[in-house]
């Protein structure tokens, strides 16, 4: 009975010390996609590129789809305005909602995130919503950073 309880207390320790550092270390991995939001959001382009790595992978709805290498998530950003002013969308804002995977794995992390793009398509007001961003991250010298990312948009007008 004393071995029972004893083996139980080890794995009740060990569940309660490394808990809060699983719960820590999935904040820390998802602070960068919200930041990366958050300043295209507000059209801060430097400020959204400097959450990317030097080299990136996107995919993305609208040509050319995909954008890698250095300089890719700035490129993105150029292609976007282009695009976005060709179809007469203006003052795009995502929003990320709660996690669908966060998946750590040592420097290397895996985000799902259910996301909703509101816009005015020629004036007038779109939400797309139960689409999906998926982010691939890596830690290094900088700390966490996205080194790609894909867009599924749920079925909408845009």
């Amino acid at each position: 009975m004393t071995s029972t309880l004893s083996t139980i207390a080890r794995i009740i320790l060990v569940a309660v010390t490394t808990l809060p550092t699983a719960v820590h270390a999935q904040v820390d991995v998802i602070k960068p996609a919200h930041e990366f939001m958050d300043t295209f959001n507000k059209g801060d382009t430097k400020g959204a590129v400097a959450k990317c790595a030097d080299a990136v992978a996107i995919v993305d709805e609208f040509a050319p789809f995909v954008w890698h290498g250095t300089g890719a998530c700035a490129t993105w950003m150029k292609d976007y305005d282009a695009d976005a002013a060709r179809r007469g969308i203006t003052d795009g804002v995502f929003t990320l909602g709660t996690p669908l995977h966060v998946d750590v794995d040592g420097n290397h992390a895996y985000l799902v995130i259910p996301s909703t793009y509101a816009f005015k398509l020629k004036g007038k007001a779109v939400k797309e919503t139960g689409s999906l961003f998926t982010f691939a991250m890596l830690k290094g010298p900088k700390g966490w950073r996205i080194v790609g990312w894909s867009w599924a948009k749920n079925n909408g007008p845009a």
